[in-house]
């Protein structure tokens, strides 16, 4: 798999830490890790990532609302969701909303990878 341009969304510093971690140690460049919905917009605006790892559960708008807004402006864009156990209906709206995959916290890197790997097979870059 080629290296893909990520950007991490988590309004946890831990999670989004080992989030960048773990992708850089697939092989993968963080562009940038916004810790908000709104702040994702932006920065995918700005930053144009190949793939987007987004938590559903922030402050001032969730994952689902960025991710749908954020397929407005780049209806191309993949999107994998990073969830809680428990969330199962939110994972369907955001799977609804256009989100490519998810992967359940506590996030491990060789299901990170799995989940990358198919959204690249399935949908491309």
């Amino acid at each position: 798999m080629d290296s893909l341009r990520v950007m991490v969304v988590e309004d946890s510093g831990i999670t989004a830490k080992k989030l960048t971690v773990m992708l850089e140690r697939l092989g993968h460049e963080v562009v940038c890790v916004a810790n908000s919905g709104l702040q994702a917009i932006e920065m995918f605006q700005e930053h144009r990532p190949d793939m987007v790892t987004m938590d559903i559960t922030m402050p001032d708008m969730d994952g689902i609302e960025a991710t749908r807004k954020i397929l407005d402006i780049s209806p191309q864009a993949l999107i994998i969701m990073v969830t809680s156990h428990g969330q199962e209906q939110m994972v369907m709206d955001a799977i609804d909303a256009g989100a490519k995959g998810y992967v359940l916290k506590p996030v491990k890197q060789e299901k990170l990878a799995e989940h990358i790997n198919t959204v690249i097979e399935r949908y491309g870059t």
